[in-house]
C-alpha cells in the first residue's frame, strides 16, 4: 500500500543528439529534426551500419574538469552533465544544503550497457599489450552504477544510491524506483534518469550481428521509423536525461517550481 505522499518533478535536463539542452531538444523535436548521421566516433569501413545518433557539439570540459573527464567513460560523463543541468534547473544548491538534506537526497541513474567503450578499449589493450597495461580505472569506469556514485560524490548526496538495468526501459525503471522511494518516505529528493554511450565498434558490431540495427546507410536521417512497414531495425543513439524527483512538501518548503506531479497511476498525473 503506497503512502499518501505527493511526488513532483522540480528539475529536468536533456543531453541528446538533437540538442544539448532541454530548450534546444524541444525546439528540434517539434521541428522534426533527426539526429541520424554518419558515425564519426570510429572508422566504419568494416561495419554493416555506418550511421547513428551521436551527440553533436558535446565537450566534456563544459561540464567537468579535464582530469575528471579522463577517468570517466562517456556514459558517466553524459550522466554527470545531465545531472548538473537538472540540479541547476531545480535550483537545489547542494553547497548550501544542510547535512540532513544531503542525507535525504539520492541518485538513481541507470545505463542499459554501461561503459562498453571502456570495455572495448581495455580489451584491445589487454590483447595487444598485455594485462599489466590495463588501466586501474577499468572496472570503476565500466560498471553501470558508477555514474550514480560519481554524482553523489560530486555533490555530497548521501541518500539512496544505485542503478537499475532493464535494457531500453532502464531510465524509466530508475525514475519509477525514485518515485517509489520518495513515496515510501526513504528520501526527499532523488536525481534520476539514464545515460548511454554505446556507439563504438563493439556496440555496433554486436547489434549488427543480432540483425537489430537499421542498415539504411544511404538515408540515416530517415532510418528510425518505428511501426513503419519498411522498418529494418533501430538506430543507435547516445546521451542522457535526468529528472529531479521530489517530495511535494519538501519542494513547497524550499519554494521550488513544479513541472508536474506524478502519482502511481498515469491517469492521475497532475500538471
Amino acid at each position: 500500500m503506497l503512502s499518501s505522499k505527493r511526488v513532483v518533478v522540480t528539475g529536468i535536463s536533456a543531453l541528446t543528439p538533437i540538442g544539448l539542452t532541454v530548450e534546444e531538444y524541444c525546439q528540434n523535436l517539434i521541428a522534426g529534426k533527426s539526429g541520424g548521421a554518419p558515425i564519426t566516433h570510429f572508422d566504419t569501413a568494416k561495419t554493416e551500419t555506418k550511421f547513428a545518433c551521436e551527440l553533436k557539439g558535446y565537450d566534456a570540459n563544459n561540464y567537468m574538469d579535464k582530469k575528471a573527464a579522463r577517468r570517466l567513460d562517456p556514459f558517466s560523463q553524459f550522466a554527470m552533465a545531465a545531472a548538473k543541468m537538472a540540479i541547476a534547473d531545480a535550483e537545489l544548491k547542494p553547497e548550501q544544503m544542510a547535512v540532513e538534506d544531503r542525507e535525504r537526497t539520492g541518485v538513481i541513474i541507470g545505463s542499459g550497457i554501461g561503459g562498453i567503450q571502456t570495455f572495448y578499449q581495455q580489451a584491445v589493450i589487454n590483447s595487444t599489450q598485455g594485462p599489466n597495461r590495463v588501466s586501474p580505472f577499468f572496472i570503476p569506469m565500466l560498471i553501470p552504477d558508477i555514474a550514480s556514485g560519481h554524482i553523489s560524490i560530486q555533490y555530497g548526496f548521501k541518500g539512496p544510491n544505485h542503478c537499475l538495468v532493464s535494457a531500453c526501459a532502464t531510465a524509466n525503471s530508475n525514475m519509477i524506483d525514485a518515485f517509489l522511494l520518495i513515496k515510501a518516505g526513504m528520501a526527499d529528493t532523488i536525481i534520476s534518469g539514464g545515460a548511454e554511450a554505446s556507439i563504438c565498434e563493439l556496440g555496433i558490431a554486436g547489434f549488427n550481428s543480432s540483425r537489430a540495427l537499421s542498415t539504411r546507410n544511404e538515408s540515416p536521417e530517415t532510418a528510425s521509423r518505428p511501426f513503419d512497414a519498411t522498418r529494418d531495425g533501430f538506430v543507435m543513439g547516445e546521451g542522457a536525461g535526468c529528472l529531479i524527483i521530489e517530495d511535494y512538501e519538501h519542494a513547497k518548503r524550499r519554494g521550488a517550481k513544479i513541472y508536474v506531479e506524478r502519482s502511481f497511476s498515469c491517469h492521475e498525473t497532475r500538471t
